[in-house]
Protein backbone atom coordinates (compact mmCIF):
# COMPACT_ATOMS: atom_id res chain seq x y z
CA UNK A 1 0.00 0.00 0.00
CA UNK A 2 1.27 3.50 -0.88
CA UNK A 3 1.99 5.43 2.32
CA UNK A 4 3.12 8.71 0.70
CA UNK A 5 3.48 10.31 -2.72
CA UNK A 6 6.80 11.93 -3.56
CA UNK A 7 7.13 15.02 -5.75
CA UNK A 8 10.23 16.13 -7.61
CA UNK A 9 10.27 19.62 -9.08
CA UNK A 10 12.51 20.95 -11.85
CA UNK A 11 12.57 24.73 -11.87
CA UNK A 12 12.41 26.84 -8.71
CA UNK A 13 11.45 30.27 -9.99
CA UNK A 14 8.30 32.26 -9.27
CA UNK A 15 5.81 29.45 -9.90
CA UNK A 16 8.04 26.79 -8.36
CA UNK A 17 8.33 28.86 -5.20
CA UNK A 18 4.55 29.13 -5.06
CA UNK A 19 4.18 25.37 -5.50
CA UNK A 20 6.65 24.63 -2.71
CA UNK A 21 4.98 27.14 -0.39
CA UNK A 22 1.53 25.60 -0.94
CA UNK A 23 2.77 22.02 -0.51
CA UNK A 24 4.52 22.95 2.73
CA UNK A 25 1.96 25.36 4.24
CA UNK A 26 -1.10 23.28 3.30
CA UNK A 27 0.44 19.85 3.91
CA UNK A 28 -2.11 18.84 6.55
CA UNK A 29 -5.07 19.97 4.43
CA UNK A 30 -3.71 18.16 1.36
CA UNK A 31 -3.18 14.97 3.36
CA UNK A 32 -6.84 15.10 4.48
CA UNK A 33 -7.94 15.44 0.85
CA UNK A 34 -5.64 12.73 -0.56
CA UNK A 35 -5.39 10.25 2.30
CA UNK A 36 -1.59 10.14 2.49
CA UNK A 37 1.09 12.84 2.66
CA UNK A 38 2.33 14.48 -0.52
CA UNK A 39 6.00 15.13 0.14
CA UNK A 40 8.36 17.42 -1.72
CA UNK A 41 11.37 15.14 -2.17
CA UNK A 42 13.75 16.90 -4.56
CA UNK A 43 14.01 20.26 -6.35
CA UNK A 44 16.42 21.02 -9.19
CA UNK A 45 17.39 24.53 -10.27
CA UNK A 46 20.52 26.12 -11.70
CA UNK A 47 20.47 28.66 -8.86
CA UNK A 48 20.77 26.87 -5.54
CA UNK A 49 21.87 29.88 -3.47
CA UNK A 50 19.14 32.51 -3.94
CA UNK A 51 16.92 33.11 -0.93
CA UNK A 52 13.33 32.37 -1.95
CA UNK A 53 11.87 32.86 1.51
CA UNK A 54 11.33 29.13 2.02
CA UNK A 55 13.32 26.88 4.34
CA UNK A 56 14.09 23.52 2.72
CA UNK A 57 15.77 20.48 4.29
CA UNK A 58 19.51 20.17 3.52
CA UNK A 59 20.19 18.40 0.23
CA UNK A 60 16.69 18.84 -1.21
CA UNK A 61 17.72 21.62 -3.64
CA UNK A 62 20.20 20.44 -6.28
CA UNK A 63 21.43 21.84 -9.60
CA UNK A 64 21.02 18.69 -11.70
CA UNK A 65 17.61 17.71 -13.13
CA UNK A 66 18.80 14.12 -13.56
CA UNK A 67 18.82 13.72 -9.79
CA UNK A 68 15.09 14.39 -9.77
CA UNK A 69 14.34 11.99 -12.62
CA UNK A 70 16.50 9.22 -11.13
CA UNK A 71 15.23 9.51 -7.55
CA UNK A 72 13.17 6.37 -6.79
CA UNK A 73 11.19 8.32 -4.18
CA UNK A 74 9.82 10.71 -6.82
CA UNK A 75 6.42 9.58 -8.11
CA UNK A 76 5.38 12.84 -9.78
CA UNK A 77 7.73 15.10 -11.76
CA UNK A 78 6.83 18.79 -11.99
CA UNK A 79 8.44 20.68 -14.91
CA UNK A 80 8.57 24.45 -14.38
CA UNK A 81 11.60 25.57 -16.38
CA UNK A 82 9.76 26.65 -19.54
CA UNK A 83 11.23 26.62 -23.03
CA UNK A 84 11.20 23.81 -25.55
CA UNK A 85 14.04 21.34 -26.02
CA UNK A 86 15.26 20.66 -22.48
CA UNK A 87 11.77 20.78 -20.99
CA UNK A 88 10.46 18.38 -23.63
CA UNK A 89 13.31 15.98 -22.97
CA UNK A 90 12.64 16.05 -19.22
CA UNK A 91 8.95 15.39 -19.66
CA UNK A 92 9.44 12.52 -22.12
CA UNK A 93 12.09 10.92 -19.87
CA UNK A 94 9.78 11.15 -16.86
CA UNK A 95 6.92 9.59 -18.82
CA UNK A 96 9.17 6.80 -20.09
CA UNK A 97 10.14 6.09 -16.48
CA UNK A 98 6.46 5.69 -15.60
CA UNK A 99 6.23 8.83 -13.52
CA UNK A 100 3.25 11.18 -13.62
CA UNK A 101 4.07 14.65 -14.96
CA UNK A 102 2.78 18.12 -14.18
CA UNK A 103 3.78 21.14 -16.26
CA UNK A 104 2.84 24.79 -16.69
CA UNK A 105 4.64 25.01 -20.05
CA UNK A 106 2.01 26.34 -22.47
CA UNK A 107 4.51 27.11 -25.24
CA UNK A 108 5.81 23.54 -25.23
CA UNK A 109 2.33 22.00 -25.24
CA UNK A 110 1.11 24.35 -27.98
CA UNK A 111 3.99 23.23 -30.21
CA UNK A 112 4.73 19.64 -29.14
CA UNK A 113 1.59 18.66 -27.24
CA UNK A 114 0.63 15.88 -29.64
CA UNK A 115 3.89 14.02 -29.13
CA UNK A 116 3.77 14.45 -25.35
CA UNK A 117 0.12 13.45 -25.05
CA UNK A 118 0.70 10.36 -27.19
CA UNK A 119 3.67 9.32 -25.04
CA UNK A 120 1.63 9.70 -21.84
CA UNK A 121 -1.29 7.74 -23.29
CA UNK A 122 0.99 4.88 -24.43
CA UNK A 123 2.67 4.66 -21.05
CA UNK A 124 -0.59 5.00 -19.14
CA UNK A 125 0.58 7.87 -16.93
CA UNK A 126 -1.05 11.15 -16.04
CA UNK A 127 0.07 14.51 -17.41
CA UNK A 128 -1.45 17.57 -15.77
CA UNK A 129 -1.19 21.06 -17.25
CA UNK A 130 -3.85 23.12 -15.50
CA UNK A 131 -1.44 26.00 -14.94
CA UNK A 132 -0.70 26.31 -18.67
CA UNK A 133 -3.85 28.38 -19.28
CA UNK A 134 -5.46 30.95 -17.02
CA UNK A 135 -3.19 30.68 -13.98
CA UNK A 136 -5.40 29.59 -11.10
CA UNK A 137 -8.57 29.26 -13.20
CA UNK A 138 -9.54 25.54 -13.44
CA UNK A 139 -10.39 25.70 -17.15
CA UNK A 140 -8.44 22.58 -18.18
CA UNK A 141 -10.35 20.49 -15.65
CA UNK A 142 -13.60 22.08 -16.81
CA UNK A 143 -12.97 21.02 -20.42
CA UNK A 144 -11.64 17.54 -19.64
CA UNK A 145 -14.15 16.56 -16.97
CA UNK A 146 -16.62 19.18 -15.76
CA UNK A 147 -18.07 19.84 -19.22
CA UNK A 148 -17.36 16.43 -20.74
CA UNK A 149 -21.05 15.89 -21.47
CA UNK A 150 -21.13 18.93 -23.77
CA UNK A 151 -20.27 19.55 -27.37
CA UNK A 152 -18.29 22.76 -26.92
CA UNK A 153 -19.50 25.30 -29.44
CA UNK A 154 -17.19 28.23 -28.74
CA UNK A 155 -14.46 29.62 -26.51
CA UNK A 156 -13.80 33.30 -25.84
CA UNK A 157 -10.82 34.04 -23.66
CA UNK A 158 -9.03 36.98 -22.10
CA UNK A 159 -5.97 34.84 -21.45
CA UNK A 160 -3.12 37.33 -21.22
CA UNK A 161 -3.09 39.53 -18.13
CA UNK A 162 -0.47 41.96 -19.45
CA UNK A 163 -2.50 42.94 -22.50
CA UNK A 164 -5.69 43.16 -20.47
CA UNK A 165 -3.98 45.41 -17.93
CA UNK A 166 -2.75 47.72 -20.70
CA UNK A 167 -6.13 47.91 -22.45
CA UNK A 168 -7.91 48.46 -19.12
CA UNK A 169 -5.64 51.38 -18.24
CA UNK A 170 -5.98 52.86 -21.71
CA UNK A 171 -9.77 52.60 -21.41
CA UNK A 172 -10.06 54.02 -17.91
CA UNK A 173 -7.41 56.74 -18.13
CA UNK A 174 -7.38 57.71 -21.80
CA UNK A 175 -3.64 57.12 -22.20
CA UNK A 176 -1.75 55.85 -25.25
CA UNK A 177 -0.30 52.37 -25.69
CA UNK A 178 3.39 53.21 -25.22
CA UNK A 179 2.79 55.22 -22.04
CA UNK A 180 0.61 52.51 -20.55
CA UNK A 181 3.08 49.76 -21.48
CA UNK A 182 5.83 51.65 -19.65
CA UNK A 183 3.64 51.88 -16.56
CA UNK A 184 2.91 48.15 -16.77
CA UNK A 185 6.62 47.37 -16.92
CA UNK A 186 7.39 49.57 -13.94
CA UNK A 187 4.57 47.91 -11.98
CA UNK A 188 5.91 44.44 -12.81
CA UNK A 189 2.90 43.47 -14.95
CA UNK A 190 4.89 43.44 -18.20
CA UNK A 191 8.29 41.94 -19.00
CA UNK A 192 11.24 44.04 -20.09
CA UNK A 193 10.62 42.47 -23.52
CA UNK A 194 6.80 42.28 -23.65
CA UNK A 195 6.59 40.99 -27.23
CA UNK A 196 5.06 37.58 -26.43
CA UNK A 197 2.29 39.26 -24.48
CA UNK A 198 1.41 42.33 -26.56
CA UNK A 199 1.87 40.58 -29.93
CA UNK A 200 -0.65 37.89 -28.99
CA UNK A 201 1.78 34.93 -29.02
CA UNK A 202 1.15 33.97 -25.40
CA UNK A 203 -2.61 34.02 -26.01
CA UNK A 204 -2.16 31.88 -29.14
CA UNK A 205 -0.25 29.25 -27.15
CA UNK A 206 -3.10 29.03 -24.66
CA UNK A 207 -5.87 29.09 -27.26
CA UNK A 208 -4.24 26.18 -29.12
CA UNK A 209 -4.39 24.10 -25.94
CA UNK A 210 -8.02 25.01 -25.21
CA UNK A 211 -9.20 24.34 -28.77
CA UNK A 212 -7.39 20.99 -28.80
CA UNK A 213 -9.23 19.87 -25.67
CA UNK A 214 -12.59 21.37 -26.65
CA UNK A 215 -12.88 20.01 -30.17
CA UNK A 216 -10.86 16.79 -30.04
CA UNK A 217 -8.56 17.76 -32.87
CA UNK A 218 -4.83 18.53 -33.16
CA UNK A 219 -4.19 22.29 -33.13
CA UNK A 220 -0.75 23.83 -33.63
CA UNK A 221 -0.49 27.44 -32.51
CA UNK A 222 1.65 28.26 -35.56
CA UNK A 223 -1.47 27.78 -37.68
CA UNK A 224 -3.51 30.32 -35.70
CA UNK A 225 -4.12 33.84 -36.94
CA UNK A 226 -2.43 36.01 -34.31
CA UNK A 227 -2.59 39.79 -33.96
CA UNK A 228 -1.58 41.87 -30.95
CA UNK A 229 -2.60 45.15 -29.38
CA UNK A 230 0.28 47.43 -30.34
CA UNK A 231 -1.75 49.29 -32.98
CA UNK A 232 -4.70 50.09 -30.70
CA UNK A 233 -4.98 53.80 -29.94
CA UNK A 234 -6.84 55.79 -27.32
CA UNK A 235 -8.98 57.10 -30.19
CA UNK A 236 -10.15 53.57 -31.07
CA UNK A 237 -11.06 52.98 -27.43
CA UNK A 238 -13.07 56.22 -27.38
CA UNK A 239 -14.92 55.37 -30.60
CA UNK A 240 -15.59 51.85 -29.35
CA UNK A 241 -17.24 53.30 -26.27
CA UNK A 242 -19.45 55.52 -28.44
CA UNK A 243 -20.62 52.43 -30.33
CA UNK A 244 -21.28 50.68 -26.97
CA UNK A 245 -18.20 48.40 -26.98
CA UNK A 246 -14.99 47.68 -25.08
CA UNK A 247 -11.77 46.49 -26.71
CA UNK A 248 -10.18 43.28 -25.39
CA UNK A 249 -7.44 41.00 -26.70
CA UNK A 250 -9.38 37.77 -27.21
CA UNK A 251 -8.56 34.22 -28.07
CA UNK A 252 -11.57 32.96 -30.02
CA UNK A 253 -12.26 29.38 -31.05
CA UNK A 254 -15.50 28.18 -32.63
CA UNK A 255 -16.81 25.02 -34.21
CA UNK A 256 -18.53 26.19 -37.40
CA UNK A 257 -20.04 23.75 -39.91
CA UNK A 258 -17.64 21.00 -38.87
CA UNK A 259 -14.60 23.27 -39.11
CA UNK A 260 -12.60 25.07 -36.44
CA UNK A 261 -12.13 28.81 -36.29
CA UNK A 262 -9.24 29.74 -33.99
CA UNK A 263 -7.78 33.23 -33.85
CA UNK A 264 -6.25 35.80 -31.51
CA UNK A 265 -6.80 39.51 -32.08
CA UNK A 266 -8.16 42.69 -30.48
CA UNK A 267 -11.93 42.45 -30.41
CA UNK A 268 -14.76 44.85 -29.64
CA UNK A 269 -17.25 43.33 -27.21
CA UNK A 270 -20.61 44.76 -26.12
CA UNK A 271 -19.91 46.79 -22.98
CA UNK A 272 -22.51 44.83 -20.99
CA UNK A 273 -21.03 41.41 -21.83
CA UNK A 274 -19.27 39.44 -19.04
CA UNK A 275 -15.80 39.54 -20.61
CA UNK A 276 -15.95 43.28 -21.34
CA UNK A 277 -16.05 43.92 -17.60
CA UNK A 278 -12.84 42.03 -16.80
CA UNK A 279 -10.23 44.55 -15.63
CA UNK A 280 -6.50 44.61 -14.95
CA UNK A 281 -4.43 41.45 -14.87
CA UNK A 282 -7.42 39.16 -14.44
CA UNK A 283 -8.16 36.44 -16.99
CA UNK A 284 -11.60 35.23 -18.02
CA UNK A 285 -12.73 32.37 -20.24
CA UNK A 286 -16.25 31.95 -21.58
CA UNK A 287 -17.12 28.42 -22.68
CA UNK A 288 -20.35 27.70 -24.53
CA UNK A 289 -21.63 24.12 -24.42
CA UNK A 290 -24.65 22.72 -26.20
CA UNK A 291 -26.19 21.47 -22.95
CA UNK A 292 -24.93 23.85 -20.28
CA UNK A 293 -24.93 27.09 -22.28
CA UNK A 294 -22.55 29.84 -21.15
CA UNK A 295 -19.96 29.17 -18.44
CA UNK A 296 -17.63 32.02 -17.46
CA UNK A 297 -14.50 31.37 -15.40
CA UNK A 298 -12.65 34.37 -13.92
CA UNK A 299 -9.48 34.63 -11.86
CA UNK A 300 -5.87 35.69 -11.62
CA UNK A 301 -3.99 34.59 -14.71
CA UNK A 302 -0.50 34.67 -13.25
CA UNK A 303 1.47 34.93 -10.02
CA UNK A 304 3.27 32.49 -7.78
CA UNK A 305 0.31 31.34 -5.72
CA UNK A 306 -2.34 31.47 -8.46
CA UNK A 307 -0.27 29.34 -10.84
CA UNK A 308 1.03 27.31 -7.90
CA UNK A 309 -2.55 26.50 -6.94
CA UNK A 310 -3.16 25.03 -10.40
CA UNK A 311 0.05 23.00 -10.32
CA UNK A 312 -0.73 21.56 -6.89
CA UNK A 313 -4.27 20.67 -8.01
CA UNK A 314 -2.68 18.53 -10.74
CA UNK A 315 -0.31 16.98 -8.21
CA UNK A 316 -3.26 16.08 -5.99
CA UNK A 317 -5.15 14.57 -8.94
CA UNK A 318 -2.10 12.53 -9.91
CA UNK A 319 -1.60 11.37 -6.32
CA UNK A 320 -5.23 10.26 -6.01
CA UNK A 321 -4.95 8.25 -9.22
CA UNK A 322 -1.72 6.61 -8.08
CA UNK A 323 -3.37 5.57 -4.81
CA UNK A 324 -6.38 4.05 -6.58
CA UNK A 325 -4.48 2.58 -9.54
CA UNK A 326 -6.34 4.91 -11.86
CA UNK A 327 -3.43 6.58 -13.66
CA UNK A 328 -4.38 7.46 -17.21
CA UNK A 329 -8.09 7.42 -16.35
CA UNK A 330 -8.65 10.78 -18.10
CA UNK A 331 -7.11 10.96 -21.61
CA UNK A 332 -4.37 13.61 -21.76
CA UNK A 333 -6.13 15.49 -24.58
CA UNK A 334 -9.64 14.95 -23.17
CA UNK A 335 -10.83 12.62 -25.97
CA UNK A 336 -9.77 8.99 -26.28
CA UNK A 337 -6.73 8.97 -28.62
CA UNK A 338 -8.42 6.84 -31.27
CA UNK A 339 -11.52 9.08 -31.18
CA UNK A 340 -9.71 12.34 -31.93
CA UNK A 341 -9.96 13.44 -35.54
CA UNK A 342 -8.37 16.16 -37.65
CA UNK A 343 -10.75 19.01 -38.45
CA UNK A 344 -10.08 21.69 -41.03
CA UNK A 345 -8.82 24.92 -39.52
CA UNK A 346 -10.79 27.56 -41.37
CA UNK A 347 -8.45 30.11 -43.00
CA UNK A 348 -8.76 33.64 -41.67
CA UNK A 349 -9.92 35.03 -45.00
CA UNK A 350 -13.02 32.79 -44.82
CA UNK A 351 -14.31 33.91 -41.43
CA UNK A 352 -17.32 36.19 -41.14
CA UNK A 353 -17.50 38.98 -38.59
CA UNK A 354 -18.68 42.48 -37.84
CA UNK A 355 -15.95 45.10 -38.34
CA UNK A 356 -14.90 48.46 -36.96
CA UNK A 357 -12.97 50.48 -39.54
CA UNK A 358 -11.18 53.79 -38.90
CA UNK A 359 -9.98 55.89 -41.82
CA UNK A 360 -7.74 58.93 -41.30
CA UNK A 361 -8.48 61.08 -44.34
CA UNK A 362 -7.95 64.53 -45.77
CA UNK A 363 -11.25 66.33 -45.24
CA UNK A 364 -12.59 67.23 -48.66
CA UNK A 365 -15.82 66.66 -50.60
CA UNK A 366 -16.48 63.17 -51.92
CA UNK A 367 -14.21 61.22 -49.54
CA UNK A 368 -17.00 59.46 -47.69
CA UNK A 369 -18.77 58.49 -50.90
CA UNK A 370 -15.57 56.96 -52.30
CA UNK A 371 -15.03 54.90 -49.14
CA UNK A 372 -18.65 53.77 -49.03
CA UNK A 373 -18.56 52.99 -52.73
CA UNK A 374 -15.53 50.71 -52.42
CA UNK A 375 -17.03 48.94 -49.42
CA UNK A 376 -20.25 48.44 -51.35
CA UNK A 377 -18.37 47.16 -54.39
CA UNK A 378 -16.86 44.46 -52.17
CA UNK A 379 -20.25 43.51 -50.73
CA UNK A 380 -19.78 45.21 -47.35
CA UNK A 381 -22.77 46.97 -45.84
CA UNK A 382 -22.38 49.88 -43.40
CA UNK A 383 -24.22 49.56 -40.08
CA UNK A 384 -23.28 52.90 -38.50
CA UNK A 385 -20.80 55.71 -38.92
CA UNK A 386 -19.10 58.49 -36.96
CA UNK A 387 -17.51 61.55 -38.55
CA UNK A 388 -16.33 64.31 -36.24
CA UNK A 389 -14.29 67.48 -36.36
CA UNK A 390 -14.86 68.71 -39.90
CA UNK A 391 -11.73 70.65 -40.87
CA UNK A 392 -11.53 71.08 -44.60
CA UNK A 393 -8.10 70.27 -45.94
CA UNK A 394 -6.91 68.72 -42.67
CA UNK A 395 -6.78 65.10 -41.47
CA UNK A 396 -9.94 63.83 -39.78
CA UNK A 397 -11.25 60.39 -38.81
CA UNK A 398 -14.12 58.56 -40.45
CA UNK A 399 -15.24 55.62 -38.33
CA UNK A 400 -17.50 52.90 -39.73
CA UNK A 401 -19.08 49.79 -38.23
CA UNK A 402 -20.15 47.17 -40.76
CA UNK A 403 -22.81 44.52 -40.90
CA UNK A 404 -21.63 40.91 -41.08
CA UNK A 405 -18.96 40.57 -43.76
CA UNK A 406 -16.31 38.14 -44.95
CA UNK A 407 -12.69 38.83 -44.02
CA UNK A 408 -11.46 38.37 -47.58
CA UNK A 409 -13.87 41.03 -48.85
CA UNK A 410 -13.01 43.51 -46.10
CA UNK A 411 -9.28 43.13 -46.70
CA UNK A 412 -9.79 43.59 -50.46
CA UNK A 413 -11.73 46.79 -49.87
CA UNK A 414 -9.10 48.16 -47.49
CA UNK A 415 -6.30 47.47 -49.96
CA UNK A 416 -8.08 49.65 -52.52
CA UNK A 417 -9.06 52.37 -50.07
CA UNK A 418 -5.52 52.58 -48.66
CA UNK A 419 -4.29 53.45 -52.17
CA UNK A 420 -6.58 56.47 -52.43
CA UNK A 421 -4.87 59.86 -52.30
CA UNK A 422 -6.93 61.19 -49.39
CA UNK A 423 -5.73 58.46 -46.97
CA UNK A 424 -3.10 59.81 -44.55
CA UNK A 425 -2.30 56.40 -43.03
CA UNK A 426 -3.46 52.78 -43.48
CA UNK A 427 -6.95 52.07 -42.21
CA UNK A 428 -7.40 50.49 -38.79
CA UNK A 429 -9.49 47.31 -38.57
CA UNK A 430 -10.86 45.78 -35.35
CA UNK A 431 -13.20 42.80 -35.45
CA UNK A 432 -16.44 42.99 -33.47
CA UNK A 433 -18.22 40.19 -31.60
CA UNK A 434 -21.93 40.64 -31.03
CA UNK A 435 -25.26 40.57 -32.81
CA UNK A 436 -25.65 42.12 -36.23
CA UNK A 437 -28.02 45.07 -36.08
Amino acid sequence: MISRVGVGMIGFGTVGTGVARILLDNAALIRRRVGVPIELVRIADLDVTRDRGITLPPGMLVNDAKQVLADPNVDIVVELIGGYDFAKRIILEAIAAGKAVVTANKALLALHGEEIFAAAARRGVDIGFEASVGGGIPVIHALKEGLAANAIQSIYGIINGTSNYILSRMTNEGKGFEETLGEAQRAGYAEADPTFDVAGTDSAHKLAILANLAFGTPINFKDLYTEGVTHITEHDITYAREFGYQIKLLGIAKLVEGEVEARVHPTMLPADSPLAKIEGVYNAIQLVGDAVGDVVLVGRGAGDLAAGSAVVSDIIAGARNLLKGGAGRVPPASFQPEARRPLRLRPMEEIRSLYYLRFMVTDRPGVLSQIAGELGRCGISISSMLQKGRREGQTVPIVIKTHMARERDVQAALREINRMAFMSEPATLIRVEGKDE
